[in-house]
């Protein structure tokens, strides 16, 4: 710190009118002009309104003691607006210093206070306040990036819905859910129809871009929060239904097909020509003895007997029945 500092705030809590004229001095030598409180209740409301970087602070004064100004500051601060707090005391026995320490205190002035020593100990404590504040926002960024990360590890990178990770972690915990509950459970099986042919016409790009759009609708089909949308591989999606019995999901699922239709995505390649889905669903009340993995594959089943109805359908399956 240079010996002039216009941005650091400094409150001085002195109930003695000659020890806070000095310690105000000093500051005024070094660039600062503080901030001032005779009484423990009215440091504590400075503290609130002006959030101060260092705080001088009498360990006995006529309403709340040092002390305890200090536990409640400690108690109300955030990480973030961490201030120093450096007590004032001609009390010399070990037990005071420990119990200023204690209670959050960081340094300790012992009256008559020297200039020399508050100089030092105020360009000290500045340092200190201004690393742990660049450690919070290194921290925040860090935290930020980490967030930003285990977004993209759930986060397919083409169609930017849930990954088959994501799938593979929510849909286990909905599961539990629904058995916690004694609520049904139901998935939705999804596959884009022709769509090999699709990108032997069109492309690898604008089957991409056909990708995307069919997601943001399967996207759609699932509002609630505890819902999911995932792509699960290639041109197949899964929708994970809590709370959903073999009817419903059949609704949610005609009507995402519906929604597909009526994009209208030109395939002139099959009959229909335009892009269509087809759908398996299958659900279950979870309990001990049946499986999450077996639900799938009775999904996958009225999904593959879907397609060979005609495709561009809805088929709904049993759980366990798989082939």
């Amino acid at each position: 710190m240079n010996n002039t500092s216009d941005d650091l705030k400094v409150l001085v809590v002195e109930d003695s009118k000659v020890t806070m004229k000095v310690l105000c001095n000093y500051l005024g030598r070094m660039g600062i002009e503080p901030l001032t409180a005779e009484t423990g209740s009215e440091a504590i409301e400075i503290y609130f309104r002006e959030q101060p970087d260092i705080i001088l602070l009498d360990a006995q004064l006529p309403d709340i003691d040092g002390f305890d100004v200090a536990l409640k500051i400690r108690a109300i601060e955030k990480p973030e607006d961490w201030t120093a707090i450096i007590f004032l005391t001609s009390m010399a026995k070990d037990e005071d210093l420990a119990r200023g320490i204690e209670v959050g205190g960081d340094d300790y002035l012992m009256k008559p206070i020297s200039e020399v020593v508050l100089k030092a100990k105020v360009r000290a404590m500045h340092r200190l306040v201004e690393m742990q504040r660049s450690l919070v926002k290194v921290t925040q960024k860090l935290n930020e990036a980490n967030a930003l990360l285990q977004k993209l590890s759930a986060t397919d990178g083409l169609t930017g819905i849930a990954n088959r990770r994501m799938y593979d972690e929510l849909a286990m915990r909905e599961w539990r859910r629904c058995e916690r509950m004694k609520k049904p459970f139901a998935l939705v099986m999804i596959d884009v129809d022709h769509f090999k042919l699709f990108n032997d016409k069109y492309g690898h790009q604008t089957g991409d871009e056909c990708l995307k759009k069919v997601a943001e609708q399967v996207g759609r089909a699932a509002p609630r929060a505890t819902d999911l949308a995932a792509r699960y591989g290639g041109e197949e999606f899964v929708l994970v239904l809590g709370e959903t019995d073999t009817d419903g999901a059949k609704w949610i699922a005609n009507r995402l097909r519906q929604q597909v239709s009526d994009l209208n995505i030109p395939h002139y390649a099959t009959e229909s020509r335009h892009v269509t889905i087809s759908c398996g669903v299958a659900s279950v009340a979870p309990e001990e003895k049946l499986s999450l993995e077996t639900l799938l594959k009775s999904a996958d089943h009225a999904l593959y007997q879907a397609k060979k109805a005609g495709r561009d359908q809805v088929g709904a399956g049993v759980y366990g029945v798989t082939e």
